[in-house]
């Protein structure tokens, strides 16, 4: 929007609607003084919950005429958006900020800041509620335009949330090696965007340009938590069995790690951080053998069900994985979908994320990790076997079946009970 200073020019002289808002920054001491604080926040937030816009400060709204900030404050009122967007807008807000140098009308060169904020995968609330953007100005939501909004840009639409396009994404920001290993033979002719949007692993926005999915970021991209910061899995491996310290438990962490990453990759790296952290016994009883706390072949498919059918629309929310001295838990964001119960998780099959699951379904396993059994040459299969195999093998080895449960509608925890074996 707005690529060149030419177009930006011209823009601003025809002075804001509904994809620009001017502001004129004024300083009181060492402080930014106006735009007030709530009021940037709200305007912001409605070019997000919008079709996304352009605010540039330092124009006088109104006249439209160029006045640019101080040099020497021109880092404080960066600073003073960067804050906004992080701070005053829930969940913050994704926008690109940047230092300029326009001409006035005189011709002299002076600094602005431009912000650019693209259409957003979610809703944002401001300190003005939930806003949207009518013409050149902000209006509050009716409660059913913003039921609406919620429905479009959650998991619940037609296009579901991981068909969606990512706004500030491009095809440039997709590793080719990553999303070529699911062309096959017969599509080796084919155009990149078309095998892409073939695969939805990319989708035409609005404006007819060719952007990544949701599904194509979390499989293509090397590194989601660029576009979907909650796009990762917090691991944690406790000495005790709390991780609140008091109440005679040992609440220390022996290992933590925040693992990224292609979401097939973030089920290996976890499956190597339970393998590293988990206690093994053995008997000597006929030979040696190795007698694990739990089983990885289940772990896996427990760790592949969470990056598949984690709802990636609730935005701040991570997979967990806990380990303590009895117990895994696993906790997936997003309670179960569409008329699935607990009862049935291991009877039934419903995918909240089509393109993840297809594409899972056709990923290789990778290789190297000793203690992984499977027949299957991919990380998902298509007959939905992966919960029976989590509760049965996982009570023939600790004799205590595994449990699932739902908090609030909102969170998905498995906990897999570990195998109490004795060292010979």
């Amino acid at each position: 929007m707005f690529d060149t200073t030419k177009e930006l020019l011209d823009k601003i002289t025809l002075g804001g609607d509904s994809v620009l808002e001017l502001k004129e920054v004024r300083f009181a001491g060492g402080r930014v003084n106006a735009p007030h604080r709530d009021s940037l926040a709200d305007e912001l937030s409605a070019f997000a919950n919008s079709r996304g816009g352009v605010c540039v400060l330092g124009v006088e709204d109104g006249t439209n005429q160029i006045i640019g900030i101080p040099l020497d404050r021109l880092a404080a009122v960066e600073a003073f958006a960067r804050q906004i967007c992080n701070d005053s807008i829930d969940p913050p807000l994704v926008a690109v900020i940047q230092k300029l140098l326009v001409p006035t009308d005189i011709g002299a060169e002076v600094p602005i800041v431009r912000i650019d904020v693209p259409k957003s995968l979610f809703v944002h609330k401001s300190p003005g509620g939930y806003v949207h953007r009518i013409g050149s100005s902000k209006r509050e939501m009716r409660p059913e335009y913003l039921a609406r909004l919620f429905q479009q840009r959650s998991q619940a639409r037609l296009i579901r949330f991981d068909e969606q396009v990512v706004p500030n994404a491009t095809l440039t920001d997709l590793n080719a090696e990553l999303w070529e290993r699911f062309r096959t033979a017969r599509s080796k002719a084919e155009p990149d965007d078309s095998i892409l949007g073939k695969l939805g692993l990319a989708r035409r926005d609005e404006e007819g340009t060719v952007r990544p999915t949701v599904a194509g970021v979390l499989l293509a991209s090397d590194n989601p938590r660029r576009f979907l910061p909650n796009a990762f899995i917090q691991a944690v491996a406790y000495k005790g069995m709390s991780s609140v310290p008091g109440n005679g438990t040992d609440a220390y962490q022996l290992d933590a790690a925040d693992i990224s990453g292609p979401i097939d990759l973030q089920v290996m790296d976890a499956l190597r951080f339970v393998a590293r952290n988990m206690r093994t016994a053995a008997t000597k009883d006929v030979g040696r053998v190795d007698l694990p706390q739990y089983d990885l072949t289940a772990v896996f498919e427990a760790l592949v069900n969470a990056v598949a059918h984690r709802d990636y629309a609730i935005h701040g929310s991570k997979i967990r994985l806990r380990l303590f001295a009895d117990r895994l838990e696993l906790a997936s964001p997003g309670g179960l979908p569409n008329t699935m119960s607990v009862e049935s998780l291991a009877l039934r099959q419903s995918a909240r994320n089509e393109v993840l699951t297809s594409l899972l379904a056709r990923c290789s396993i990778h290789s190297g990790l000793s203690g992984l059994e499977t027949d299957r040459s991919t990380f998902m299969d298509k007959r939905g076997e992966g919960v029976g195999i989590i509760l049965d093998r996982s009570e023939q080895l600790s004799g205590r079946r595994p449990e699932y449960c739902v908090i609030d509608d909102a969170e998905l925890v498995l906990t897999i009970w570990a195998a109490r074996h004795s060292a010979v």
